[in-house]
């Protein structure tokens, strides 16, 4: 499976499972998606950071810790 498609799987189970009722970010385009909610754990991953803290004043906070709850409450597939 080419890198490609497994980053549209990894965009529209985001979207279905994190982002229902979020309509700005549900149904923007995948480079936006990309900068709004993808770019954020990329960010933490460089500078090492053992807990995630995310700043109060970044404009897509509540989308990002919001859609974090929904897939951490996910029960686990075994």
């Amino acid at each position: 499976m080419p890198a490609a498609d497994i980053g549209h799987d990894l965009d529209c189970w985001i979207r279905l499972l994190a982002l229902h009722g979020q309509d700005d970010l549900a149904r923007a385009e995948p480079g936006t998606m990309r900068f709004r909610i993808c770019r954020l754990p990329a960010r933490l991953a460089a500078h090492a950071r053992r807990r995630l803290r995310i700043e109060r004043t970044w404009p897509w906070a509540h989308a990002f810790t919001l859609a974090w709850k929904r897939l951490t409450g996910l029960p686990a597939v075994t």
